[in-house]
């Protein structure tokens, strides 16, 4: 993974400067699919240890909990950055002509961009040891500009340090997203 650029005097293309890169060097045009590789992160490099202030740990949670509602301001920037995030450059993700001659009101939030504010409601609400090991989801009502979706969960199962939450995502019109996600809680807690 290179670190360097060539703003403010850093390293040329293809070289690495180490130490000396900051946020205004790299830019998404000095960046390829070849230069982050899986190596270059290293899940090792963060423990619970680091991270004990907010977690909710497996022993504090129990079938039943319910999580507290989260609400997400549905707006066109959010559906089009998501949309292009995911690389998801379907016209009704974007264009809201294009969408009204397809037979939608408007543009729409796509399921990729869903699948992440629903993963996001988990971590938020578990903390940062909280390791999501599946999501699954099933898109209703979508979500259009202008509405806002309520995303709430309740704890269905706990085997050990791991829950299945199941998740709702309502709007104005009815409900956005319904499924379950699997979440390993850090152990330790009050039971």
């Amino acid at each position: 993974m290179r670190v360097g650029g060539t703003k403010g005097g850093g390293a040329s293309p293809g070289e690495a400067e180490a130490g000396s890169a900051t946020v205004d060097d790299v830019t998404v045009d000095d960046m390829t699919a070849d230069d982050v590789t899986v190596d270059d992160m290293a899940v090792d490099d963060v423990t619970v240890d680091d991270m004990t202030a907010d977690n909710v740990w497996a022993g504090d949670v129990s079938v039943g909990d319910v999580l507290p509602p989260l609400e997400i301001e549905v707006t066109r920037t959010l559906i089009v950055a998501g949309a292009i995030a995911s690389r998801d450059y379907q016209d009704v993700h974007h264009d809201a002509e294009l969408a009204r001659q397809k037979g939608s009101p408007d543009i729409f939030m796509n399921i990729l961009t869903t699948n992440g504010l629903v993963g996001r409601y988990i971590t938020d609400h578990f903390g940062p040891g909280a390791v999501l090991r599946k999501v699954a989801i099933r898109l209703g009502a979508p979500n259009y500009p202008g509405d806002t979706m309520v995303l709430t969960g309740s704890v269905e199962e706990l085997a050990g340090a791991t829950a299945t939450v199941r998740v709702v995502g309502a709007n104005g019109i009815g409900r956005h997203v319904t499924g379950t996600v699997t979440v390993t809680l850090p152990p330790g807690g009050a039971s």
